[in-house]
């Protein structure tokens, strides 16, 4: 398919398309409702009106890219695909040093309505696809501009020669449904682990309801946080069902689907989903070395605010064995397998501390240290991981790679396909 020339681009629209439902925990902070939205396409809209970037057929033979208009064109790096057995959407973008040279982005100073993009609802994954390394890979070349469109499969072919680096933590069982004494229902998601003795931090709903020292079963409230968060205490260990994010709506026949295969430090509240597509196989290969890190739910919470500076993370517990540093270190080429552990690795890289709570917040502007290639799944609107990939690959980059994986009907979120940044 031929390229044009010349092409304008223009940040994606803000979030006046979105039709909101809330979540399960309906007392989550910060608009959680936010996380389990539904998204109306408009993939054809008259460009006139809507200052997204649209697929449009021409003649019906070539696919371009319409655009509102902008004051300047930009004919500078080209993002170019190539033919790997799938059908190659059109893509357009623009080199990293493009993107925080010329249009200045400093680190979490950017519009939040950068973050967003129009998402058709039948490409939000709902079961995982088996085997795992079946997902399809979006492969981008940062050095070439180039896009292929592979399979997981397919990652000794693409990392030879690379360090690979994944998150080892394992996902609780950590919703639990409760009642009170007077017969209410409860329920109760544990976040964090705060020591050895069963206390956590935990959402609780109907968060108004409740009270300090209220018995909810193997559940005791020990007290309120503000914002429907509480500290608990769990008798035992927590045997709740698994806490898939409110935009799975099917039932996961096996749970062991929502953690990876080499999961091993249980504390986290969310799969690292990038590493969901990982088999033993692959792993007999790819021979990575581990750090661990316990996702928290703050990592999902949408960005509200208008501008990435005004949206704050309250970090989460991470640790590297001296060994696996070691290995890192020496490495020529790393390859962090999901947002999560980028993070890890760029906290040691910076502060030298092999354990500890990390509140790194990678945004646009930042300068990676330690991360050489990333694989990750398709992530949410307005979420802080879409900001540390745009970081990490380009801000117009990443959003032309999203509508490309759109046009190709790539699936996303917890349970989609995966991309490859080289």
């Amino acid at each position: 398919m031929a390229l044009r020339k010349q092409v304008a681009l223009e940040s994606l629209e803000s979030a006046n398309r979105l039709v909101e439902e809330p979540a399960d925990l309906g007392d989550m902070p910060c608009n959680w409702q936010d996380f389990d939205t539904k998204t109306v396409a408009n993939g054809r809209a008259d460009v006139l009106r809507d200052r997204g970037l649209q697929l449009g057929r021409r003649g019906g033979e070539r696919l371009d890219l319409a655009a509102g208009a902008l004051e300047r064109r930009l004919d500078r790096a080209r993002l170019r695909t190539t033919r790997r057995g799938v059908r190659d959407p059109l893509l357009r973008a623009f080199e990293c040093e493009d993107v925080h040279g010329r249009r200045g982005y400093s680190q979490r100073r950017m519009d939040t309505a950068l973050l967003e993009y129009d998402l058709p609802p039948e490409l939000i994954a709902q079961t995982p696809i088996e085997p795992r390394d079946a997902s399809r890979l979006l492969v981008y070349r940062r050095d070439a501009g180039e896009v292929e469109h592979r399979r997981v499969a397919d990652l000794p072919e693409l990392l030879a020669g690379a360090l690979v680096v994944v998150n080892d933590t394992r996902v609780v069982p950590a919703r639990l449904t409760l009642r009170r004494e007077t017969g209410g229902a409860v329920e109760v998601l544990l976040l964090e682990r705060l020591d050895d003795h069963g206390t956590w931090e935990a959402l609780a709903r109907p968060s108004r309801r409740l009270r300090p020292g209220e018995s909810l079963g193997p559940v005791r409230l020990v007290g309120p946080h503000g914002d429907g968060r509480w500290v608990v205490s769990v008798e035992g260990t927590p045997s709740g069902s698994m806490p898939l994010p409110p935009y799975i709506h099917e039932p996961l026949a096996d749970p062991e689907r929502y953690q990876t295969v080499y999961g091993a430090v249980a504390g986290s509240a969310a799969a690292p989903t990038a590493g969901l597509h990982l088999t033993l196989a692959l792993l007999d290969v790819l021979d990575p070395a581990r750090v661990t890190l316990h996702v928290g739910l703050d990592t999902f919470r949408p960005v509200v605010e208008a501008s990435l500076d005004e949206h704050e993370i309250h970090g989460e517990l991470y640790a590297v064995e001296d060994a696996a540093w070691g290995r890192i270190v020496a490495a020529e080429r790393v390859v962090a397998v999901g947002t999560t552990t980028v993070r890890v690795l760029e906290t040691v890289a910076r502060t030298g501390e092999l354990s500890g709570r990390t509140t790194l917040f990678v945004t646009p502007g930042f300068e990676f240290r330690r991360v050489d290639a990333l694989l990750t799944n398709f992530h949410l609107p307005r979420s802080t991981l879409l900001a540390l990939v745009m970081a990490f690959a380009g801000v117009e980059t990443v959003q032309a790679i999203y509508r490309a994986a759109i046009a190709e009907r790539y699936r996303f979120y917890s349970f989609g396909d995966a991309m490859l940044v080289l």
